[in-house]
């Protein structure tokens, strides 16, 4: 790291003798064991970053209160003596927050008392007991910044200061009677995520508070040392890299305080471990595919922040970090980008925590924060031309301005996949209207902990609206668990059996949960190509109760979704499909409609005889179960039809309903099995449990019920499988046919899911174009 300047400071050079022969060598770095006392910071600087004369005067300690704050106003991501202006302009920027301050300002006052207790049982000011999560929040002091803005609105006393002083003190007194939560009793105050979080608030309440008069010298230098101490604690607790976000926020927050306290002893090793620890993280932890392991929204962009401070504090300070890093970071942002539905939000993936309840995720902030990085306008496009007030306080003055004149760029990203992380988009375009599917069908297997119970489920956009939906939790909520289970997501059930089995709370007992049992899933096959999309996929969630499952999801491009649900099974069961929406049931079961309020809709329709359904709901959010039941083999065959008015709705009247222009079961085409079927517009098909099929004059025989998707030009017949299993085709002649680029003539040939051939014809027919 770099040296800091020479400051000459005049002081009065006060000794302190028994601390200074009470140093050696090996005590040299931070003690971990141990608060330092005020007077013994000097004795902690390193060797020849400050002249003896200059270290020796800043014995004094309001000449060391004044180095110390030069230094940190210099290192920290904005400069203290700036505070005046920069809260004029956030006031300005963001009135709102005032009544937010003052709100949780007084949630935090109301609960704890600035001498507060570190240790369960303690009560509240309400002589209430303190929960488990209302705990955690004291350990992590997410509101002590609240209070801190709560000063520089009312500016009428300190008393707002001397609560954030006291109850630093109370912590430190705490720990030096070690009347405090340790880990072992799962809410430790010193827990790594926790301290991270902690400190990282202190910093910035810190900054806020260096240049207030109430702020005394002694009050910064007891702040200093507690600082120190819990870097020094940090440092103790991650010498070895730990999977999860816990550390990912515990050592960036250890490199944040190596940067800005560089003069001390032992910082640099601090900063080593916390970059090599953070770069560990970025290659574990960041799939190859650019999503965070979690699968979650909410972690993935926490991530980005644990990464982001580091590096904009590094860069502030000409502090190097690798190439690697700052490629990783980008690539994290570039994964928003490529999930995000047509309307600039997000959808919501496992975890997401910061509003119960909503069924999307705002990113425009943190694009915004990805473009003041990168400058890349493919991340302006996401912008609303403002950040986050949290975010505010972590950019420089220079960089705000950047914001005015942000170039945007529309993404050009098409259907894709996370084969890593386990969700495949089904993507029409960029523009609001259009379509969009998201699959999940990943589980992680190092680190669960975050996953709902989902495996295979579905999220839906159209016409501007969220069509199936996924719902935000919240942990201290009681319905947490509900939410985080099969009921409130749209996938496949057998018997009521969800997927998340053997839900257990967290040690702590502060509402956060998890499955120990979570269905394996299996992507068979992924294609997407400028006919369709298509996804097939299997996982073991019921092979306890003898059946096995699979399903098909298909994108027409431009027009439709359509869903196939496989279960085989010798037994009886009770098949099912969840929906999620508020549909009505005027011509339930087969068909199921959500109608927005722009007039455009979502139509749930069953190709197939289903048995029946049922409609629940909790917290405002509903679902539809539709059921079969049957003994042995069955499956839902559906189509999810977005309409963009009540003229091209699927025709509820209509004895047999048309598709927009697709037509079920037309004459065209012949096929033998009982429940075979199929949808064709003009010269494209979808041939659904066919055994044989005659089109065109040619003769398709199947070794098993297959399902496929075919088109036609005057030379060929394109042929692509969207079975879940191997097909074997057979001919009565030899015919030719390409696959993979290979001519070939053969009377039989085998197909994988999703794998295409096209077959050379003689006969004539409509032009159409060949799938790639």
């Amino acid at each position: 790291m770099k040296v800091i300047e020479q400051i000459k400071y005049i002081g009065i050079a006060f000794i302190v003798v028994l601390a200074a022969k009470s140093l050696n060598a090996e005590a040299k770095s931070i003690p971990v064991d141990r608060i330092l006392n005020i007077d013994e910071i000097p004795l902690f600087l390193k060797d020849g970053v400050l002249t003896k004369e200059f270290q020796n005067a800043l014995q004094d300690q309001q000449q060391l209160a004044t180095y110390l704050r030069d230094v940190f106003s210099k290192r920290y991501f904005f400069d203290a003596r700036e505070l005046e202006s920069r809260f004029s302009q956030y006031n300005q920027l963001y009135p709102a927050q005032k009544k937010l301050h003052y709100a949780r300002t007084r949630a935090h006052m109301d609960l704890h008392p600035a001498n507060t207790g570190w240790k369960l049982p303690f009560n509240t000011l309400e002589g209430k007991p303190v929960t488990a999560y209302q705990f955690r929040h004291l350990s992590r002091q997410h509101k002590m910044v609240d209070i801190a803005f709560t000063h520089f609105y009312k500016q009428s006393d300190d008393s707002h200061i001397r609560y954030f002083v006291d109850q630093v003190k109370s912590l430190n007194h705490a720990f030096t009677n070690k009347s405090y939560e340790t880990v072992k009793d799962g809410n430790g105050v010193y827990e790594k995520f926790r301290a991270g979080y902690r400190v990282l608030n202190w910093l910035l309440v810190h900054n806020f508070f260096m240049n207030e008069e109430s702020y005394s010298d002694k009050d910064q230098l007891t702040t200093i040392a507690t600082l120190l101490h819990e870097g020094a604690s940090l440092h103790q607790k991650n010498k070895s890299f730990q999977s999860g976000n816990h550390q990912t926020r515990g050592v960036s927050v250890l490199a944040m305080l190596a940067i800005i306290f560089e003069d001390f002893e032992g910082t640099d090793e601090w900063f080593k471990t916390a970059i090599k620890l953070l770069e560990m993280h970025l290659d574990r932890e960041i799939n190859a595919d650019g999503f965070q392991f979690e699968r979650s929204v909410h972690y993935h962009i926490s991530d980005i922040w644990n990464y982001f401070y580091v590096y904009q504090l590094a860069k502030l300070n000409n502090v190097e970090i690798s190439q690697g890093w700052q490629n990783k970071l980008r690539e994290l942002f570039v994964t928003l980008v490529k999930i995000s539905f047509p309307n600039k939000t997000a959808p919501v993936l496992q975890d997401d925590t910061d509003a119960p309840w909503s069924e999307f995720n705002d990113i425009s902030s943190i694009m915004t924060l990805g473009y003041l990085l990168f400058e890349e306008p493919e991340f302006g496009y996401f912008s609303t031309g403002s950040i986050s007030p949290h975010m505010y306080w972590y950019v420089r003055s220079e960089q705000l301005k950047q914001i005015e004149n942000i170039e945007s760029q529309t993404p050009d990203y098409g259907s894709l996949a996370f084969p890593d992380t386990g969700y495949y988009i089904m993507r029409e375009g960029w523009q609001p209207d259009d379509k969009m599917m998201i699959v999940s069908a990943g589980v992680d297997k190092k680190k669960p902990d975050h996953q709902h119970g989902d495996v295979l489920g579905v999220q839906a956009y159209a016409n501007g609206h969220i069509v199936l939906p996924n719902y935000q939790v919240r942990y201290n909520l009681q319905d947490y668990g509900w939410f985080k289970n099969s009921r409130v997501k749209s996938v496949a059930l057998v018997d009521n059996v969800v997927q998340g089995q053997q839900y257990t709370s967290n040690k702590g007992g502060s509402g956060f949960g998890k499955f120990k049992k979570l269905p394996h899933p299996t992507v068979l096959a992924w294609d997407s190509n400028k006919n369709i999309d298509v996804f097939i996929g299997s996982h073991d969630g019921f092979v306890d109760i003898g059946v096995q499952y699979s399903r098909q999801a298909v994108y027409v491009r431009h027009d439709f979704w359509l869903l196939k649900d496989n279960f085989v099974a010798n037994g009886k069961h009770e098949y099912q499909q969840v929906w999620q929406g508020h549909y009505t049931h005027e011509n339930a079961p087969n068909l199921l409609r959500a109608t927005f309020a722009n007039g455009s809709g979502f139509d749930i329709l069953q190709l197939d005889s289903v048995d029946g359904f049922s409609s629940n709901g909790k917290r405002g959010k509903q679902w539809s179960i539709i059921t079969k039941k049957e003994k042995g083999n069955s499956s839902f065959i559906t189509i999810l039809f977005p309409y963009s008015s009540y003229l091209n709705r699927i025709n509820e009247t209509a004895a047999i309903p048309k598709i927009d222009d697709w037509i079920i079961n037309s004459g065209t085409i012949r096929m033998t099995a009982d429940d075979a079927l199929s949808l064709s517009k003009g010269n494209r098909a979808i041939i659904l449990q066919a055994s044989t099929v005659d089109v065109f004059s040619t003769t398709f025989k199947f070794s098993r019920k297959c399902d496929f998707f075919l088109t036609h030009q005057k030379d060929s017949i394109e042929l692509q499988s969207i079975s879940d299993k191997e097909v074997i085709v057979q001919f009565e002649q030899p015919k030719t046919f390409i696959k993979d680029n290979v001519k070939l003539t053969a009377k039989e040939i085998r197909i994988q899911p999703a794998e295409k051939i096209a077959l050379i014809t003689e006969s004539p027919a409509a032009s159409v174009s060949v799938i790639p």
